[in-house]
């Protein structure tokens, strides 16, 4: 199916690894224009070179995220390169686990503002071209908002509230036909997932309990298959979804695995 997003420019935040990195793959494949916008320089531009290497148009802008300020100069430049925006995909994140036990309410009000403040401020910045383009936006949420994790109170409110900011937006945005959507992942293999698993005295043990758990096929979700979500939910395709938050994760949320 062609989804027809070639040429268009979409703007990825934590697009070097991970997720996001299979976001701009994704992108590429359907011959868009991608923006990758990373603190992670050298994963950036190792991206970068090999997707142009396959004929792909991508730009990278080096930034970290936490200052409004670099937000909106994320923003600028990409328009300053290709003069448009059509869609941003507001993906940047870490699960920090600053929970509610092990933590201070300093480092709960920082875990908060750094996973959720630029989702708000990439918005707000990226706003204008939105609305001459009637584009889209994409949040990457997480099932941690949903069904809890323990030990993660910051990253689990952030996610919750931009679960909560998606269908904000999209009512918001109604008049300028601006579409908002949240994809929702569970249990993704990604390196900051390995990073994870590794801190266990028996990761093998520990990930062969965890996809016992994920009910459709016992197998973890693929980058991939987020990916292909997201690129879906930015297309014309898709061109009357607004306001949903889509669950990509083997059933995990929502089916009782009690019966499973």
């Amino acid at each position: 199916m062609d989804l027809l997003l070639r040429d268009r420019v979409v703007l990825v935040t934590g697009g070097a690894n991970g997720i996001g990195a299979a976001i701009v793959r994704a992108l590429a494949e359907e011959g868009a224009i991608t923006v990758i916008v990373d603190r992670c320089e050298r994963s950036a531009w190792t991206l970068h070179a090999d997707l142009q290497a396959r004929g792909a148009k991508v730009h990278v802008v080096v930034a970290d995220l936490s200052q409004p300020e670099t937000c909106k100069l994320a923003i600028n430049e990409t328009i300053l390169k290709f003069q448009r925006l059509d869609a941003l995909v507001n993906n940047a994140g870490e699960n920090d686990r600053v929970g509610l036990e092990h933590g201070s309410p300093g480092e709960f009000l920082a875990s908060v503002e750094r996973n959720l403040s630029h989702y708000y401020n990439m918005a707000h910045y990226a706003l204008a071209e939105l609305k001459k383009s009637r584009g889209s936006i994409v949040n990457i949420a997480s099932k941690t908002a949903l069904v809890g994790q323990g030990g993660t109170s910051g990253y689990a409110a952030a996610k919750g509230a931009i679960l909560a900011l998606t269908r904000e937006w999209a009512v918001e945005l109604l008049p300028f036909d601006i579409r908002v959507n949240a994809v929702v992942p569970a249990e993704v293999m990604t390196p900051m997932y390995q990073q994870w698993l590794g801190g266990f005295p028996n990761a093998e043990a520990k990930l062969g309990h965890i996809v016992s758990r994920i009910p459709l096929g016992k197998r973890m979700t693929a980058p991939e298959e987020i990916a292909s979500a997201v690129v879906f939910l930015i297309s014309c395709k898709s061109g009357h979804t607004t306001g949903q938050h889509v669950f990509v994760d083997g059933g995990y949320v929502h089916l009782d695995r009690a019966v499973i």
